[in-house]
């Protein structure tokens, strides 16, 4: 789970638009939710572009699938879509809110192009729905099906 710039903010910046949950919030239950089924999960926030390049690049050895955030990062940088798309791991992008509702430059996303999909607009429901979907592709068994 990887989350951009000015995530760390959340719950106090700006929470007509992002949610009042903060950052560890989320984390924490994402962790309670995958906890039962026996998956590991791992955080990462940065606010600096070259440390999230880094970090999905520490992390191709291990990790099974990725789920970004990438916050303002999304719409502007190639460098951060040349590393999802190095990882060479199915990706989700994720946004609390809908960038699509917003102002017109957060209308393009440079992750959407190595993602497989995304879940936006939905507020912290939309990391636990990524989550499930994650969960459902690597583990189906894990994951009740649609009755």
């Amino acid at each position: 789970m990887v989350h951009g710039p000015n995530l760390n903010l959340l719950g106090v910046r700006e929470p007509e638009i992002y949610g009042h949950e903060s950052l560890e919030d989320i984390n924490r239950r994402l962790e309670q939710l995958v906890q039962p089924l026996g998956i590991d999960i791992e955080f990462f926030q940065s606010n600096h572009e070259g440390e999230l390049v880094d970090y999905l690049q520490s992390v191709r050895a291990r990790a099974d699938f990725v789920i970004i955030n990438a916050g303002a990062l999304t719409h502007y940088s190639i460098a951060l879509h040349d590393a999802l798309r190095a990882l060479g791991k199915p990706v989700i992008e994720v946004h609390l809110s809908n960038p699509y509702a917003r102002e017109e430059f957060r209308h393009h996303s440079y992750v959407a192009p190595v993602a497989m999909g995304g879940v936006f607009g939905l507020g912290s429901l939309s990391y636990r729905l990524a989550v499930l979907a994650a969960v459902a592709r690597l583990a189906p068994d894990k994951v009740e099906p649609w009755a």
